[in-house]
């Protein structure tokens, strides 16, 4: 099913894959692994192997092809989705804190990938 509705993003994504490992901010380690479907300058689109309620918390780091170091961001979830029964989930999160130099990288990133197309 795709939105046909007014775009709502401030920020242009791309569909792009990149490797993040998340966990829920309050907890220290119960560290996940997974890919980005896309990605903003704002947010970004995850997949996950459960669901998370709205508003949750997310630690995530993830590595960007233009810094060889993972980028640290704490983010929110806004919407998370069965895609597969009890397996995979679309988990829609936007970025709380993210610091200046990282918000560059990201930057560049998204750029990247629209010039590419």
């Amino acid at each position: 099913m795709n939105y046909t509705g007014p775009e709502k993003r401030r920020h242009p994504r791309v569909k792009a894959r990149f490797i993040v490992s998340y966990r829920i901010l309050d907890e220290v380690d119960n560290v996940d692994i997974s890919q980005t479907k896309n990605l903003s300058l704002g947010g970004m689109l995850l997949t996950t192997n459960k669901q998370f309620s709205i508003d949750t918390n997310l630690a995530l780091e993830i590595r960007l092809p233009f810094d060889p170091n993972p980028i640290m961001i704490i983010a929110k979830v806004l919407d998370s989705r069965e895609i597969s029964k009890d397996l995979i989930y679309d988990t829609r999160l936007i970025f709380l804190a993210v610091d200046e130099r990282h918000r560059k990288v990201i930057e560049e990133t998204v750029d990247y990938y629209i010039k590419k197309g």
